[in-house]
């Protein structure tokens, strides 16, 4: 039973985002997740292009 009393307490001790800085992080992260997917993506294309060609 202590710990959980120990989990709440500390659960009130933390400083939560206020719901603003969660959406401007949220959408941050989002933003950062699709630019480097679509990194990904154009670098693979171009390596399987480039090692097609080679292997012709």
């Amino acid at each position: 039973m202590k710990f959980f009393k120990d989990t709440v307490a500390e659960l009130k001790a933390v400083t939560w985002p206020t719901g603003k800085k969660l959406r401007k992080d949220v959408t941050t992260v989002v933003q950062m997740t699709l630019l480097f997917a679509i990194f990904f993506g154009v670098v693979d294309y171009v390596l399987n292009l480039a090692v097609q060609l080679f292997a012709k």
